[in-house]
């Protein structure tokens, strides 16, 4: 198993190139089972979840072109036109939740999905029956089976539907099926995330009619078939923002090229309260390292509140911080993972439920450290860059979902890391 060594007291500094955005290429390459036509997609990144989510779609019957994609150019090209099985298996859809988002898109074209219920990073329960709960009332019939969700319509109806929890995953799942629905669709209480826009964005590109994509009120008029697309997804805000804290903690001057930090608001309204100068433009991003750190409180909250996907990153800078925060996670219940291993490398953090009272130290120590999941994973790795002396992480299979070649990246800063195979 791969492990992940970083010799602390590095400063950083230099350019890094943010990748395509992981969360909205997922739904971006499982709405290719829309069209019978070619899709083509720019700015895939190289993660284990896009070759988990192109194996599933290559087993319905995708005919998946990684050519281009595996030489690094980051295109893929799809065509969707010999679906012959509308079966995610129980062996994909564990290992990554978003497998489930294939859910709408076959029943809305084929009038059946048989779908497995999902898995993925333990960070708390993720339930799916806001998911089911709208496909319900566009007409589908659902029944469990043996793990696995059998949703049949002979042909979906357009609905008004209000999801109890701004939900990204339902969101987008309904957006999808709605989108080949007979009539009128309404989601109210909609997810905000640009990743949303970015899936909009795509289906309107393919004759959807897709209204108020980033309200939490969006509006789609059904219609009879779609066409092929050609769409380069938005950079990964949440890579982004995790070399911007790199920069911070390790009092560099780190810019991140081609982002987006719009998209990044309320992460950059508390790096700013904890007295960090950021620099950059349209689409760069970065901080210009001062080496002083205050302590902010933060609080996670969907789009466009801070990031829960920023909460592990946020922590580790607050261990470091002059002061005492209290970071308070509202999204999942089981995201404070990290702050175990944290303690271990010198940090001092108290969990009291939902909350996690960090009180700064001068510094911190290198240790071996366990992932937990995707976010806690980086969060070590930011952690080796600031500690004194070794970092060992283990368990890095969670980092590989959703880091593209981290380690490329932060050495081109000047970071002492290297990954060990094992």
């Amino acid at each position: 198993m791969d492990k992940i060594i970083v010799q602390g007291g590095r400063r950083l500094q230099g350019e890094v190139a943010v990748s395509g955005s992981k969360n909205a290429a997922l739904p971006i390459l499982i709405s290719s089972l829309l069209t019978s036509e070619t899709c083509v997609y720019q700015g895939i990144p190289h993660l284990v979840d896009i070759n988990t989510t192109l194996k599933l779609l290559g087993g319905l019957g995708v005919e998946v072109d990684k050519e281009s994609w595996a030489k690094d150019s980051g295109d893929l090209t799809l065509r969707a036109d010999r679906v012959k099985n509308v079966e995610a298996s129980y062996d994909l859809v564990k290992t990554m939740r978003a497998s489930f988002l294939v859910t709408g898109p076959l029943l809305a074209r084929f009038g059946r999905a048989h779908v497995s219920t999902p898995g993925g990073c333990a960070i708390g329960t993720r339930p799916v029956n806001l998911h089911l709960k709208g496909l319900a009332a566009m007409g589908a019939s659902i029944d469990q089976v043996h793990g696995y969700m059998e949703v049949r319509a002979k042909k979906l109806r357009g609905a008004k539907i209000y999801l109890d929890l701004p939900s990204v995953g339902a969101t987008e799942n309904l957006m999808m099926a709605a989108s080949l629905a007979e009539g009128t669709t309404v989601i109210e209480n909609a997810a905000k995330e640009p990743e949303i826009e970015d899936l909009a964005a795509v289906l309107n590109k393919m004759g959807a009619q897709v209204q108020g994509a980033g309200s939490d009120i969006i509006r789609i008029e059904g219609v009879t078939s779609l066409r092929g697309v050609k769409h380069r997804v938005i950079p990964d805000r949440i890579e982004a923002a995790s070399f911007v804290i790199a920069g911070v903690l390790t009092g560099g001057n780190v810019l991140v090229t081609g982002a987006r930090p719009a998209h990044l608001d309320a992460f950059s309204i508390k790096l700013k309260e904890a007295g960090v100068d950021l620099v950059g433009g349209e689409n760069s991003f970065g901080v210009k390292g001062n080496g002083k750190i205050k302590s902010v409180d933060v609080t996670t909250l969907p789009y466009p509140g801070f990031p829960t996907d920023l909460q592990a990153q946020m922590m580790v800078l607050m261990s470091v911080a002059d002061g005492v925060s209290v970071i308070t996670e509202t999204i999942f219940e089981n995201r404070f993972m990290h702050a175990q291993e944290l303690d271990r490398m010198g940090a001092d953090i108290r969990l009291e439920g939902n909350r996690a009272v960090v009180r700064g130290v001068k510094e911190l120590s290198g240790a071996p450290v366990m992932a937990t999941d995707l976010r806690a994973s980086v969060s070590l790795i930011l952690a080796g860059l600031v500690a004194n002396g070794t970092t060992e992480v283990s368990r890095v299979y969670h980092l590989d979902r959703g880091y593209e070649r981290i380690e490329q990246k932060l050495s081109k800063l000047g970071a002492a890391i290297e990954r060990i195979r094992g």
